[in-house]
């Protein structure tokens, strides 16, 4: 049985944090920065998205570092501020609290650590540390090199439906966001503006046609990716399947 997250909260001025004293018992504001970690010598590898995502290696412990940044248009004349209305509502602490729900409920996908608020006048930044899917790859990287048996097209399939059947809603749902480890176990990853909802609603279908659309973006992208449509049919008989 997973313990509930014993959640603490620390606020200095402008600064507003929450993190499991479980995790993270000798916690400081400043481990919310890449600074901090990086004067620690604690990274070990970073990826590039919207932003650059930090992996950091602190007691045995594996976590992810992710600062929130806007993306679309409005990205490019405001990348990092939200408006600010209420601790609660911020991107930060909504993303923890639905982490916390996944784990409590023992679905696949990064466990809560820490968030961080700095509130600016009306506006607001933030960051979040969360656990790192151990020796895990997302599909991309995988499908880039080699193909996938039916078997694993199936197991993601039902991973999705596991997330579905509790009413767990991904904002965005794509290929790489979907990850695997070295003994094929699915995890999906990045929950920012996911949600509870209602189960068996049309958010679940729009949400399956999200990640459709986007291994055909990256079957377009990436000369030699090992994807078919066929596949995609696999996914499928496994997310019809029930757990």
């Amino acid at each position: 049985m997973v313990k509930p997250c014993r959640e603490k909260v620390l606020q200095q001025d402008n600064v507003y944090c929450v993190f499991d004293q479980e995790k993270i018992s000798d916690f400081s504001p400043d481990m919310l920065s890449e600074k901090y970690w990086l004067k620690q010598n604690a990274v070990s590898g970073s990826a590039q998205g919207r932003g650059t995502t930090w992996f950091i290696s602190h007691q045995e412990q594996q976590w992810v570092l992710r600062h929130y940044y806007r993306g679309g248009l409005i990205g490019k004349f405001n990348k990092d501020s939200y408006w600010f209305s209420g601790q609660k509502n911020t991107r930060a602490a909504r993303e923890f609290s639905l982490l916390l729900t996944l784990e409590q409920l023992g679905l696949p996908a990064p466990h809560p650590v820490a968030y961080r608020v700095k509130r600016q006048g009306l506006f607001y930044r933030a960051d979040l540390l969360s656990t790192r899917i151990k020796d895990a790859e997302d599909l991309v990287a995988i499908l880039s090199r080699e193909s996938l048996d039916k078997s694993l097209w199936a197991d993601i399939g039902a991973t999705i439906r596991r997330f579905h059947d509790h009413g767990i809603y991904h904002h965005d749902l794509n290929a790489h966001n979907i990850l695997l480890d070295r003994q094929h176990k699915v995890s999906l990853i990045d929950f920012d503006r996911g949600e509870q909802r209602a189960v068996k609603q049309s958010w679940q279908q729009a949400n399956m046609e999200r990640l459709l659309r986007s291994f055909r973006k990256e079957q377009n992208k990436i000369p030699g990716f090992h994807w078919q449509e066929d596949n995609w049919h696999m996914l499928q008989q496994g997310y019809r399947q029930k757990n």
